[in-house]
């Protein structure tokens, strides 16, 4: 199929169920008042038709009963074209010579037989001629009368009078083309609703769509979809009691092992069983923090309840995470600054917005290299109060940035252990109470800040104070 050919099948077939009934009844409309215009003027047309023979054959008579034959009276060209006026023409009996006529400059003879006849002539002007020879007379000496009139004229006369019949469907059809228009958009409202309602669905906690106000025809796809939605809902619900149990189930023996290595490190001698030691510890480690993380993230997928939101501190809950992961930044000798140029307040969960500022935090130090430097930073851009925590690690490559929010992802060849989830967490955590992250290589252009490494803004909600 060519470009044209595809692009025309695309209009006629458009993929809007609306559009394309409007296309359909439009096209049915139209047809149908052309249809009527046409039918109009074939029955106009045998109306004009016989209406005008029977004049042409009064005339004709009147003027055959005369003896002797009146003359006609004379007629413009212009009138026999224009206005249909009849030309009459009265011949000898013999039919050989032409005794006078209305219209002399018009050339037709006497046509053999009695009766009607089309005429076509060669002269372009008029060549259409309706002709009516009248019957012989009773004598023989009686003169014959022929009466012609222009064929194109009694055309126009049925054309016009069809469209003026035509000319309340013309006047009606715009209307008609409106109510239609309204029509299927007033039934096209009910599938909006639910496209509506299903764009406005919690990924999380899917609802029933209501069928209240559904037409017939959609019904069965829209209680299909609720089933649908019913079986998601169970497999959410199944997959954060299995998330839940597991990671319950696995805290306390996990427990357990880091208390007994704590108590075994006294006694492993010094050399290769230490080094393999603080392997087995840094393994026990990463695999409680993976368990904490599973936890938060079960809770995060939860169907969210309404709570009320307190106003919440940002300097002071920032405060409070750096000074919580001192630990991990000390076991990595990382150098953490804090600077506080504002005060903002955030109405929402604390633990919420904590899990958003630990997680980042925690990121940021561990891919921060072994005596690297980790900043955060409370400041206004633009006017608008954001959080910035800055690294000197490795970044992230071009390709990886847009999927770096996935759970489970972690970036090809990045050394530093994790489980890939904490920036699904704090992206989780942000977009359910009105932040944003950003997160931008500190060497790229409007980043705000030069050398190595990365930077993660969040971007608070617009709020006073």
């Amino acid at each position: 199929m060519t470009d044209g050919a595809a692009q025309a099948a695309r209009w006629w077939r458009p993929r809007s169920l609306r559009t394309r009934l409007l296309l359909w009844l439009i096209t049915l409309h139209l047809v149908g008042a052309l249809a009527t215009v046409w039918f109009s003027f074939l029955a106009f047309g045998n109306l004009v038709h016989n209406a005008l023979d029977d004049q042409m054959r009064l005339v004709a008579e009147s003027y055959a009963g005369n003896d002797p034959a009146k003359t006609p009276r004379p007629v413009a060209g212009e009138a026999a074209l224009s206005r249909g006026a009849f030309v009459v023409q009265i011949w000898s009996a013999d039919g050989g010579t032409l005794r006078a006529s209305s219209w002399p400059a018009l050339s037709v003879p006497l046509q053999p037989g009695d009766g009607f006849r089309n005429l076509s002539m060669d002269d372009p002007a008029h060549s259409n001629w309706r002709v009516f020879t009248a019957e012989p007379g009773p004598r023989a000496d009686q003169p014959r009368v022929q009466v012609l009139q222009n064929e194109d004229y009694r055309s126009r006369r049925a054309l016009r009078r069809a469209l003026l019949e035509s000319l309340p469907i013309a006047l009606l059809l715009p209307a008609a083309l409106l109510i239609l228009w309204l029509i299927v958009s007033s039934a096209s409202r009910s599938l909006r609703v639910v496209a509506r309602d299903v764009a406005s669905q919690d990924e999380r906690s899917p609802t029933d769509l209501s069928l209240a106000r559904v037409p017939e025809e959609i019904a069965p796809l829209v209680g299909a979809f609720n089933n649908l939605l019913a079986r998601v809902r169970s497999a959410f619900a199944t997959q954060r009691r299995f998330v839940q149990d597991a990671a319950h189930e696995l805290r306390t023996p996990m427990a357990a092992i880091g208390l007994q290595i704590e108590n075994l490190r006294a006694h492993v001698p010094a050399g290769e069983a230490t080094e393999r030691f603080n392997q087995l510890e840094a393994g026990v480690t990463r695999a409680q923090h993976l368990i904490e993380q599973l936890l938060s993230l079960s809770r995060q997928d939860a169907p969210r309840r309404a709570t009320a939101s307190e106003p919440v501190d940002i300097e002071v809950l920032l405060r409070e995470s750096v000074s919580q992961l001192m630990v991990l930044a000390d076991a990595r000798r990382v150098d953490v600054g804090f600077e506080g140029r504002i005060t903002p307040v955030v109405p929402a969960p604390a633990a919420e917005l904590r899990s958003v500022f630990d997680n980042l935090i925690d990121n940021a130090l561990r891919y921060a290299p072994e005596g690297g430097v980790v900043d955060v930073r409370l400041h206004e851009v633009d006017g608008h109060a954001v959080v910035d925590v800055l690294d000197n690690g490795p970044g992230i490559p071009a390709d990886a940035m847009g999927r770096v929010f996935d759970r489970f992802f972690r970036v090809p060849g990045s050394a530093a252990g994790g489980s890939g989830l904490g920036l699904a967490i704090a992206r989780t955590a942000a977009e359910r109470n009105g932040l944003r992250i950003e997160l931008r290589n500190r060497g790229d252009d409007g980043a705000g800040d030069a050398g190595p490494g990365l930077m993660a803004r969040v971007h608070l909600p617009l709020t006073p104070g």
